[in-house]
């Protein structure tokens, strides 16, 4: 099946003569103006392979329709080569601004249109496949690292006192609370503030499995000892937080970050048990110096060891959670996410009776 191209131009003979000298090669469609451009595009939904545009047009010349071309997700990787009678220096320098990939001159040469259109078409071609290669390898480097993250958190769950149900619901839970932020407009300037977009929010609801990640560097006789720490106990208790933070590290230097979430992965892990008043560990950060994930994760990982049993204490109920997370707003909890939080609660209930230790 031949390649399709649109031909535009408001005189007659042009579109002839250059249907003519491509037929042999592509099959072709004309439009007499912008509008009927703009009609064949989005309302036919007709894809052509190349688009020759004429610049002077009566109403809408090339330079707006090239600019509803390149504007649409559906039509901008279409090679556009304009078709003028003559072309000054800046009228060249727009057009190619524009999105045009080349200039065609009226005085229309066969051999010259036919190898230029020929030479779009096929670095179009080109470039179209690079960029589905690049999405296939980064699909690829992606799923590597979602293993690489699963293989860790697994061996986190058999070296903790919690259940590998922790860690699959401080994610759901964390993508509950994320979920609302996106969604509800009374959070928009919060979520504007905080720079947080779809996706480095599906980033960091991937990023919470590692948030334990450093306890693999605590002993046991800490790590699973029935009852409450002594203090010189919890302070080595709180070094997972630092040694989760090297661990990634470590990973960063040797992966980088191409897959987009492993800097999240180090935010939750070493930052996650900072409070909004600056009286948490390692740092003492307080409020918005708190990475965004870190605040969010902090609330999530807080009502889910208070609603399920550990080795140290009994399960709390839902309302006694609630209760204690309430009332550490603007203390321990970013204030903000606390409203959230309230908002989501029965949410949180539902899934947590759902996926009980």
């Amino acid at each position: 099946m031949k390649d399709l191209v649109l031909i535009v131009d408001d005189v007659d003979i042009n579109r002839i003569l250059l249907a003519n000298i491509l037929e042999d090669e592509y099959d072709t469609i004309e439009a007499a103006d912008g509008p009927e451009t703009l009609d064949i595009l989005f309302k036919q939904n007709i894809r052509p392979t190349a688009i020759l545009l004429d610049i002077v047009m009566p109403g809408m010349d090339g330079f707006e329709v090239i600019r509803e071309i390149k504007n649409n997700p559906e039509t901008e990787k279409i090679p556009v080569l304009f078709i003028t009678a003559a072309v000054d220096g800046e009228s060249e320098s727009r057009g190619l601004k524009s999105g045009a990939a080349d200039y065609i001159s009226k005085e229309f040469n066969a051999d010259v249109v036919r190898t230029r259109l020929r030479n779009h078409i096929s670095l179009a071609r080109y470039q179209n496949e690079l960029e589905s290669l690049v999405e296939i390898k980064t699909a690829e480097l992606t799923r590597t690292y979602d293993q690489m993250l699963e293989a860790f958190a697994t061996l986190v769950e058999y070296r903790s006192l919690e259940s590998g149900t922790h860690i699959k619901r401080t994610s759901m839970l964390s993508e509950l609370m994320i979920n609302r932020l996106m969604s509800d407009p009374k959070y928009r300037a919060y979520m504007a503030d905080t720079d947080i977009t779809p996706a480095k929010a599906h980033s960091i609801v991937r990023a919470t499995s590692l948030h334990d990640i450093g306890k693999i560097g605590i002993t046991d006789a800490i790590l699973l000892k029935p009852g409450r720490l002594t203090e010189e106990e919890f302070e080595e208790m709180k070094k997972h937080t630092v040694i989760g933070g090297k661990i990634i590290d470590g990973m960063l230097e040797t992966f980088g970050d191409s897959a987009g979430y492993l800097s999240y992965c180090r935010e939750i892990a070493y930052y996650h048990h900072e409070r909004w008043d600056g009286l948490g560990y390692p740092t003492g950060l307080s409020e918005k110096d708190i990475p965004f994930s870190a605040r969010l994760l902090s609330i999530v990982d807080v009502y889910d060891a208070l609603v399920n049993q550990r080795c140290y204490k009994p399960p709390f109920s839902h309302e006694e959670a609630m209760s204690i997370i309430t009332e550490s707003r603007g203390k321990q909890f970013d204030p903000v996410l606390v409203d959230v939080f309230v908002e989501t609660a029965d949410k949180f209930e539902k899934l947590e009776d759902s996926l009980k230790d």
